[in-house]
């Protein structure tokens, strides 16, 4: 093995700061670094779990658990005999935390997040397993949605500056990199603490216009209320902008979005959808949807459930709510886990039927796909899944003729 073996959960953020630590780690060999999430219950206990499991493949391998779990609830990780350092989310992207002489075990270095005001001074060059690079553009989220401990993880929001990311998506395509997916806690939210103002419009035009030989940018989870003209000038008409969003909407009730402190309605999230698409037809859409949040009644669910087919949504991330512990929904009246369970498999049904419409009507298509490194499977523009019959050149962007559908993906026989 050759140099620190980094275990990453949750979002695209975390895994753009694993490059960066794994790029800063250098060769330590026999370290494991941990990079958790806390957004549910759930990855709070698979965090767990992959430390366990770590331990027993290397018992002599030093474990350090970072990330927004150990953001969030240090004291649990420093508990667990097989933890040797819990590292806060400022403290992961300092090259020295990874350096010899390690402290007294368990070391603890979680400082408060919410008094960092800067961006962290990296941004993740390598990318191993991917032929797109994801670029962190902003952290932290300023807005305090009730069901969400993200927040107290990542502290208060803040972006790094234009010539910052410029600089790097030139170094990133430079290197071969052909995508690019910027990410943060809260994209859409990019700008107001810097100079100016800038949006995140704005910061992608500077992209386009600054990185030429770009071929692909695409966005990652972004809130629909902060779609601005710009920003949606630039998503419906520039081709080298990737037809494919992933929306925080978390409801399809106005009552619940009312209670998750949401910033917009039911009627927002479909009336954006509807310009989208009819702006740009390829458009695919994903969306966060939260099953079970409290109070939901079933007249409430449905409401939810029809969102899927009223705004297309076609990558559907389902997740049941679990309470965490500190934020108002966890005060709320619950509701009953069997019945959180059910509505979560009802909603992934109905996104799983609309996702297996859409990628079926894309058969006998032809589609530019970018070759993941292995050559033998890619991602459409529309973020389709591929695979191809015979290995194509790695990192490539081919024109696919799409002729069939197996398990889940688009398989393209002959590309040029």
């Amino acid at each position: 093995m050759s140099g620190p073996d980094i275990i990453t959960l949750g979002c695209r953020l975390n895994i753009a700061e694993s490059e960066a630590i794994r790029e800063m780690a250098g060769g330590q060999d026999d370290l494991i670094v941990v990079n958790s999430c806390a957004v549910t219950a759930e990855a709070v206990r698979q965090t767990r779990q992959a430390i366990r499991r770590a331990r027993r493949d290397r018992p002599d391998a030093r474990i350090m658990v970072t990330g927004c779990a150990a953001q969030t609830e240090p004291d649990t990780f420093a508990a667990m005999p097989e933890v040797d350092a819990v590292i806060g989310n400022r403290e992961k992207m300092a090259a020295a935390t990874y350096q010899p002489p390690f402290g007294a075990l368990p070391e603890v270095r979680v400082a408060d997040i919410m008094a960092v005001r800067d961006t962290a001074p990296h941004m993740a060059s390598a990318f191993a397993d991917h032929a797109r690079a994801f670029l962190e553009v902003q952290n932290g989220c300023d807005h305090r949605c009730t069901f969400c401990i993200i927040p107290y993880g990542r502290g208060n929001s803040r972006s790094v500056p234009a010539g910052a990311v410029v600089k790097k998506a030139k170094e990133l395509v430079a290197a071969g990199y052909r995508e690019i997916v910027l990410t943060g806690v809260d994209v859409t939210s990019y700008g107001p603490d810097l100079p100016g103002s800038p949006s995140l419009g704005l910061l992608v035009e500077r992209i386009l216009t600054g990185v030429p030989d770009l071929p692909r940018l695409r966005l990652s989870s972004i809130d629909s209320v902060e779609i601005d003209d710009r920003l949606f000038d630039l998503i419906a008409h520039e081709p080298r902008m990737m037809p494919h969003l992933h929306l925080s909407l978390q409801a399809g009730d106005d009552m619940i979005l009312k209670r998750m402190k949401r910033r917009h309605s039911r009627t927002d999230a479909v009336r954006i959808v509807d310009r989208l698409l009819a702006a740009r037809p390829d458009i695919s859409i994903g969306a966060d949807i939260i099953a079970g949040f409290p109070t939901e009644d079933e007249a409430m669910f449905e409401n939810s459930l029809a969102l899927v087919s009223d705004c297309r949504i076609v990558h559907g991330h389902i997740f049941p709510y679990s309470p965490r512990t500190g934020t108002p929904a966890a005060r709320m009246p619950q509701v009953d886990r069997a019945t959180i369970k059910a509505r979560a498999a009802r909603l992934r049904a109905a996104c799983e039927a609309r996702r297996a419409d859409w990628l079926a009507s894309l058969v006998g298509t032809r589609q530019s796909v970018l070759v993941e490194r292995s050559g033998l499977s890619g991602h459409a523009e529309n973020f389709a899944p591929v695979r191809f019959a015979t290995p194509q050149t790695p990192s490539a962007i081919l024109h696919a003729t799409i002729t069939g559908l197996e398990n889940g993906a688009l398989i393209a026989q002959e590309a040029q």
